[in-house]
Order: C-alpha cells, then structure tokens, then sequence
C-alpha cells in the first residue's frame, strides 16, 4: 500500500502569520475576535466562518476547463461544483442564484436541474416549481434504468411529478464535493463511476491510478449529460480536470466563536489537512488494514490541545467554544453507538449489534470518510423518512415476494442486488459546514438535524449539551 498524498509545492506550508486579521472588539455578540483576509482568494466565507481551500501553486486557476462550458447548455463542472459551497453546492446559494437570474443560470436545466424532464419552465413561476427539489435540497435528478439482472422488480412509484418509471427512476441526490479527492474510495454516491469498487480491499483497493480513471470517466458522463456536449471532450480536458481535482484541498479555517482553528496547537485548515497521510484501509474499522495494525477508535485528533483551556482563559469566550469543539471531538471518538440494523456493517459482520462509535464507519484519521469502499444503509431513503416532494418506489424481490418501499435503491440500482437496497457511500467529512444542507437526498437542512437523525436512529439519547459540542466540532472540520 501507499500513502495517498500529492507533493504540497515542494512542502510549501503556508504561513498562518501570512494572514491578514482585521480585529474586532473582544466581547461583541459573534464573539469575533479576528477575521482573515486572503488576496489570493483561497479563503471564502460560510455560515460557521471561513473555509480554506490549498493548492501546490497558492492560488486557484480559474482558466482551466473545470471552470469553462464544455457543452450545450452553458454549464461547467463549475456550476454545480463551487468553492464557497465547499465545492459543491448549498440550497441556499442555489436560491441566490435563482433569485437573481430568475431561474436562467445555467444550473437551472431541465436535463436534471427541474423535478422532471418535462417540467414546464416557461415562466418565472413556472421555474420555481420545477426546480423546486434543486433550490429546497440542493439535489440534482440522477435518471436511472432498473438492471435488467437485478434481483427485484418496480411493482408501484408513487412520483409526485409524474415522470419516473422502471426505465428512468428519478433519484434525487446532492453533487459530492470536488475537493478532498485523493482520500475518496468510492466515487459517487452509488460508487458508479469507481473502478475496482466491489473487490476487497486486501485484493484490489483502488489506486491513484485508478482513482484518476475513475474521476476522468466522472467528468466525462458530466460532460455529455450534465452539460449536454454532443461530443466527448478531448483526453487532454479530462486530464486537467482531473488534475484540478485532485489538487484541491479543504478544510474549516476559521470559526466564527473559536478563532483561527489552528492556534494553539490546534490542526484545522486545509494546509495542516493536505499533510494528513492515508492509505486504503486505513485504520478500517472492520481490520482491513493492510499495516495490520488494530482499529484505534480515536479517528479524530484536529483538537486535542482544546480540551483544557489555561486557567487565566477558561471563562474567556474563544476559550470556552474551543473546548466546546474539543468536547465535540471527544463524543465523536468515544460516545458509544449500538449500530443496528445498518446493511453492509450488521450483515457483513455477522453481528446484530455493532458497540460502535461515529468512527466505526468514519475511520479514516482527520479525514472522516470510510478509508475502503463500503457502502451501507443507514436508512435515509426508507420510506418512513420520505417527505412528499420525494418519489417512492417499490421493489419487490423476484425470488421471495419480499416488498421494500424507498425514495433511493442506491448501490442495488448498479448491482441489481436486493441486499444492495438503499446503500451509498459515507462521504468525507471535512468542509462540512459550507455545504448544507446533508445526506445523499439533502433531507437534513442543517448539522444538527444530522446530529438528530442519528440520535434517534440508534437511540444513542444525547443530551442538549452533547448535541450542540457535536455540531460545534462537525462545523469546525
């Protein structure tokens, strides 16, 4: 195995004292006591504070073909893909979008923008119902056919836009993020464009090289689907792209409450991430780790040095959310999880229940995302979580008569497999903060309505002061 890190500029390390603060006065109502300014544009704001993206050269090239329209409807990878938006999009900058273009900005295609293909989007109210699920979720509708060898059958949709059929399910689901990619072990939600992504990882995990294979045939379907090209792009545009990509690193910066994220021993921003070494497996959770060494439950170390403030500082405000954040870490590593009932972890293992933690399926150190490609239901399109604007499908199983009712069948809509049924992959955690709202479908608007679902999905029974230090800690990744 190898450590999957891409030469930083010659180990360049920007400085944190390059960056210019603007003070304000201690003890105002944000509790702000610095604001960093970047003139080359790396660092961009978001609801928790600043975001900071690294690339080898210091600066970000805007000439490239990610940013250019490749095909017939006026988008670029960049449409869907922004940097404010942790490279991908929110809800409500979409809504900005629509509101000051009246629904025309090249993100607003009926392709996979609107509700349906068909939708009527003549007028400006027209418009807003169309793209209703793009500017509530900030999802884009991926059409795909059942497998003509899976295991189950469409037997009712229930498409509150009339559209969907067993030939061309609508499934709604966010763009991940273009950032942080030489950490990914599957890409895309369903894994669809992943090469090696069904065998084991001790076998064949996925390399840099096939990694590059795989973000390069990505581009390519957005190409001609998304952007609507009638021609491929040349390989040279996919590699530039691709090595765009896999260039970008992000990361929380600056947090509103807590100040800089990487002072006082602290090791937030994306220059202290883009050190962060890692292999396929990681620290896997289930003992793939071809280093051999055991699971270490404690994945997250960004704030270690938080947890005991100086005494002289202990009831000053900075202090008190970097302990927050640090306490957040803790529960993150430590609060006991028994996972039930998750296809891909219970059944692969075994064991019908899991004493687990948010590492168990987010073990990559500093990172978050699962370090081998294992996708898993936690049950985020079952039914009983569907909301009207949601189509839902049935499936029934060929063999058994079996009947699963959901908005999404992820990976089984690749594999064709029953067990495969509402499947996707666990996404990197890092970033998180400018990219809501959460979860393939976007049906949490914020961190702590994720915070909440897996309180109540696994009757874990956090209390308020544990939710709030979580979400402080999630929004400072």
């Amino acid at each position: 195995m190898f450590d999957r890190h891409l030469p930083r500029s010659g180990g360049r390390f920007r400085s944190v004292a390059a960056v210019a603060l603007l003070t304000v006065a201690a003890g105002s109502p944000a509790q702000q006591a610095a604001m960093p300014s970047h003139a080359d544009g790396l660092v961009t704001r978001d609801v928790s504070g600043w975001l900071q993206t690294s690339t080898p050269t210091g600066r970000i090239d805007k000439g490239g073909p990610f940013f250019q329209s490749l095909g017939s409807n006026g988008r670029s990878c960049n449409s869907c893909h922004r940097q404010a938006e942790g490279w991908t999009i929110s809800a409500a900058e979409v809504r900005k979008r629509f509101t000051m273009t009246r629904g025309t900005d090249p993100i607003f295609r009926p392709v996979d923008g609107a509700n349906s293909p068909l939708a009527d989007v003549s007028t400006l109210a027209a418009r807003t119902a169309a793209y209703s699920m793009l500017l509530d979720h900030g999802v884009i509708r991926v059409s795909l056919p059942v497998p003509a060898n899976a295991e189950f059958k469409l037997t009712a949709v229930d498409d509150p836009y009339d559209y969907a059929s067993a030939q061309a399910l609508s499934l709604f689901r966010r763009p991940l993020p273009a950032t942080n990619l030489i950490w990914d072990t599957a890409v895309m939600w369903d894994g669809r464009e992943t090469y090696l992504a069904f065998k084991p990882p001790m076998d064949a995990g996925i390399n840099v090289g096939d990694l590059r294979l795989s973000l390069a045939s990505q581009a390519l379907h957005a190409v001609l689907g998304h952007e609507q090209a009638a021609l491929a792009p040349s390989q040279s545009t996919l590699d530039a792209i691709v090595g765009f990509e896999l260039h970008l690193v992000t990361a929380q910066y600056y947090d509103n409450q807590a100040g800089l994220l990487n002072e006082d021993n602290g090791m937030g921003g994306a220059d202290i991430l883009a050190l962060q070494k890692f292999w396929i497996g990681i620290n896997d959770s289930l003992g793939n780790d071809p280093s051999l060494d055991p699971f270490d439950p404690k994945v997250m170390r960004l704030f270690d040095h938080w947890r005991e403030p100086d005494r002289s500082r202990r009831l000053d405000p900075r202090s008190m959310a970097r302990a927050a954040i640090a306490r957040g870490q803790e529960l993150f590593d430590s609060l006991p999880i028994l996972i039930t009932g998750v296809a891909g972890l219970n059944d692969a293992t075994g064991q019908t229940v899991i004493r687990g933690t948010c590492g168990t399926c987010h073990d990559s150190p500093n990172i978050g995302n699962h370090s081998v490609a294992a996708p898993l239901n936690i049950g985020i399109a079952d039914a009983n979580r569907r909301t009207p604007d949601m189509p839902l499908y049935t499936l029934t199983n060929i063999k058994t008569g079996q009947v699963v009712r959901t908005t999404d069948p992820g990976l089984a809509m690749l594999t064709g497999k029953w067990a495969d049924i509402g499947k996707f992959k666990g996404p990197n955690l890092r970033g998180l903060a400018a990219r809501a709202p959460y979860f393939h479908n976007g049906s949490a608007a914020t961190l702590r309505d994720v915070v909440d679902f897996y309180d109540t999905r696994f009757n874990i029974g956090m209390t308020e002061q544990q939710k709030s230090d979580l979400v402080a800690f999630l929004s400072a990744l």
